[in-house]
């Protein structure tokens, strides 16, 4: 993690590296900073802009490089957060790209978090200090900080603000003491914003909300609203201390990305359509191939659903993991009668896991269907999920297959469920053949909020 001013880059944490500090001149981080997205240099030998470089050149011989940015919330560049190695690479994957950037917002959070507990110390030594001294070296400082500021009694009752916030308001001093600041919201974000706000009141717990605040000038903006509790050696609260950031940009942002992903999803949605109607079309003409046809045409339009499952529920953090398997096994159950079982408490996982295990377990049906248990009319397959601690099993158990040893030779579908379980999930995967049938496992971690 680098941050980076007008002469110096400085490591502020590292891994593997030994120096604490760069010029800027060599910065590869001051270009990263800049950037709306990971920056990538697959061989810094081959890009113009580092490749005199003394880093290149010379030690740590950087050759591939990948940032995320670090940007404040009012849009100042600050540094980035960076993997370098010293040898050329073609690209991150998806996975890893995005694990970058959710590594960056972290640590802007934690930087922002740091920032409130500074300036809540502030006012605690201040308070302790001459009242009338400490009061004037506050409202100084809070008047000199980007964000508004504001402070109340312990009952919640609004009695400061610092400059910034009436400059962003328009309001006049006074105007929004004691209740009137929920007056400055959007109608549609005053009931939440009082609601939470209230609940921290009763529970003393950290106050956070987004809202849209009324400018100057009438137009609304999206806000951040922070808020810490100052107590007392007996821990009582002796006052509220809280910041709004603007964040309406970054807000705007996110919405334009949400809706070019929608666009994409229903464009990769209508491919799968594509696929399973020119597949149907194409085995009409062959009698012999009219079945195979129909099989993988209800296989495609199984992938489909599974997809269309994940981003549908887009916007929510996580989504049942039941619930996309149940669309991923949906081809192969017959006249209403369920061949592919599954058992276990409900999971909720993200979109970013649920891609991979819906892969894997459409590549596990398709070989079931191949070669066994599925090749049957009479054959089962059982799929339990449980819980461990830190740990996620699936236990895949097939019974009836009228093929009790493996025919499969290691191809694609192999590599799939490796590429998908193992190195992009960080989990492992084993099988045997049973007497009864196939029976495999995976194992991936997990985590009681879903993320892996």
């Amino acid at each position: 993690m680098s941050l980076v001013d007008e002469t110096h880059q400085r490591f502020v944490a590292k891994v593997g590296l030994q120096a604490n500090e760069t010029p800027r001149s060599m910065s590869f981080c001051a270009h990263a900073m800049v950037e709306n997205c990971v920056m990538e240099v697959p061989d810094a030998r081959l890009d113009p802009r580092f490749c005199d470089n003394p880093l290149v050149t010379g030690a740590p011989h950087i050759r591939f490089y990948a940032g995320a940015p670090l940007v404040s919330p009012q849009g100042a560049p600050l540094g980035s957060v960076c993997v370098i190695s010293p040898e050329p690479r073609v690209a991150l994957s998806d996975h890893q790209r995005s694990g970058l950037t959710v590594l960056a917002d972290a640590v802007m959070s934690r930087l922002e978090a740091r920032r409130v507990l500074l300036t809540k110390q502030a006012w605690e030594e201040a308070a302790e200090a001459d009242p009338a001294a400490s009061e004037k070296r506050f409202r100084v400082l809070a008047d000199a900080m980007p964000q508004m500021v504001w402070s109340t009694r312990p009952d919640g009752y609004h009695d400061y603000y610092n400059a910034r916030w009436y400059e962003f308001t328009g309001a006049r001093p006074g105007d929004t003491e004691g209740n009137g600041w929920n007056g400055q919201f959007h109608p549609d974000d005053q009931a939440h914003a009082w609601d939470l706000w209230r609940r921290s009141l009763e529970t003393g717990e950290p106050y956070e909300v987004e809202y849209r605040l009324r400018r100057f000038d009438g137009q609304y903006r999206w806000t951040l609203g922070r808020a810490l509790p100052i107590r007392d050696e007996h821990g009582k609260i002796t006052r509220w201390f809280g910041t709004c950031t603007e964040i309406h940009e970054q807000r705007l942002l996110s919405e334009d990305k949400d809706l070019v992903s929608r666009e994409l999803s229903h464009r990769i949605k209508n491919i799968f359509q594509v696929i399973g109607s020119m597949i149907r079309l194409s085995s009409r003409g062959e009698p012999t191939l009219k079945a195979y046809g129909l099989k993988l045409s209800e296989q495609v339009t199984a992938l489909g659903r599974a997809y269309d499952y994940v981003r549908v529920q887009e916007g929510t953090s996580a989504m049942t993991l039941q619930g996309m398997l149940r669309e991923v096994f949906g081809a192969y159950n017959m006249n209403g009668v369920e061949r592919v079982r599954i058992h276990g408490e409900e999971v909720f996982l993200s979109e970013h896991v649920m891609t991979p295990l819906a892969l894997t377990f459409h590549e596990l049906a398709t070989n079931a269907a191949k070669y066994g248990a599925l090749t049957s009319s009479t054959g089962t397959i059982d799929l339990t999920i449980t819980r461990h601690d830190d740990l996620l099993q699936f236990e895949w158990e097939e019974s009836g297959s009228l093929v009790l040893h493996s025919t499969e030779r290691r191809g694609f579908g192999s590599e799939l469920i490796a590429a998908s379980i193992e190195r992009q999930l960080g989990g492992r995967f084993t099988r045997e053949w049973l007497p009864t049938g196939l029976k495999a496992t995976a194992t991936i971690p997990f985590v009681e909020d879903g993320a892996v």
